[in-house]
């Protein structure tokens, strides 16, 4: 069983931003959510664990391995697949793991070509290697994507924004292909998108302002908002004066009109109903708390 530990990760940039701001997680074998907004520090902190930057202070231990002063270690235990995972123009699916192979030190030449073979299947792009990755679709150049990540046998598997621009048929079965590979090993999915988190992790936490605002199970976090969330639907020239009468955390149109979802321990009355909490009332109620001053 792999754990990962996270303990008080800061990390300034120059420009003055604070990305992460002491930042302390726990995470083990399986799917594990990092929810939150573009800009929220989770490109950040994943980029951090990955060692390709350097936090100001803090510490990150995978089991007993400590990744901040042993990166080269880490490494040769890391799947990674980035934001923006760019390709070579011109190579072939099965080129491009051969190659990838070579460079996590695969070098006999045999074992290789049985490993590419085996990692086309899996992520279902055998019938696709000799195609130009360069003409596949998203979802297949993600599934080409979690093929490297998945080369030498990974502790550590991080994938940041995996599923957006994928149409629902890909994101599906990336989502069937990250549950097969999380039962093993530690599973990190980087996300500003709920549903990801919703139907894939067990454990999560949400992000914000470099911080750590919520970290738990998704059911947990649910019940703990029972009975707190309601909804009414409202004129659009409404919306500003309920943004400031009430906490709303969250609008979307329904038939033309807005709907709101506001955060209340107790009956708003004015025709609010109750609603069960989402993971989306969640995320925009801790990213809403998170924000106001103290």
């Amino acid at each position: 069983m792999a754990q990962l530990r996270i303990s008080n990760l800061s990390k300034t940039y120059p420009n003055g931003v604070k990305a992460l701001d002491d930042v302390s997680l726990e995470i083990g074998n399986g799917m594990f959510g990092l929810l939150g907004p573009n800009g929220a520090g989770k490109s950040s902190l994943m980029r951090t664990i990955a060692t390709l930057q350097e936090a100001d202070s803090g510490s990150v231990f995978l089991n007993n391995l400590d990744i901040i002063n042993n990166p080269v270690e880490l490494r040769k235990i890391l799947g990674y697949l980035p934001q923006e995972f760019g390709v070579y123009p011109r190579i072939t699916a099965a080129q491009l793991l051969d190659h990838m192979a070579i460079l996590k030190g695969v070098t006999n030449g045999r074992e290789r070509k049985e490993l590419v073979k085996y990692l086309l299947n899996k992520v279902n792009l055998y019938r696709q290697r000799d195609k130009s990755v360069k003409s596949f679709s998203g979802g297949m150049k993600q599934r080409v994507g979690i093929a490297q990540a998945l080369i030498g046998n990974p502790q550590l598997i991080i994938v940041d924004e995996p599923t957006a621009g994928l149409d629902p048929g890909e994101r599906n079965r990336f989502h069937n292909l990250l549950a097969e590979v999380g039962e093993e090993v530690v599973v990190i999915l980087s996300t500003h998108i709920v549903d990801d988190v919703q139907e894939l992790c067990t454990d999560m936490a949400i992000m914000n302002l470099g911080k750590i605002v919520y970290n738990g199970s998704p059911l947990t976090v649910l019940d703990d908002l029972e009975g707190q969330v309601w909804r009414k639907q409202i004129e659009r020239s409404e919306m500003e004066s309920y943004s400031n009468d009430f906490m709303v955390i969250s609008n979307k149109m329904v038939a033309g009109k807005p709907q709101i979802h506001v955060l209340s321990d107790d009956n708003p009355g004015d025709g609010f109903e109750s609603v069960a909490p989402s993971l989306e009332d969640v995320f925009f109620a801790k990213i809403g708390q998170s924000e106001v001053p103290a």
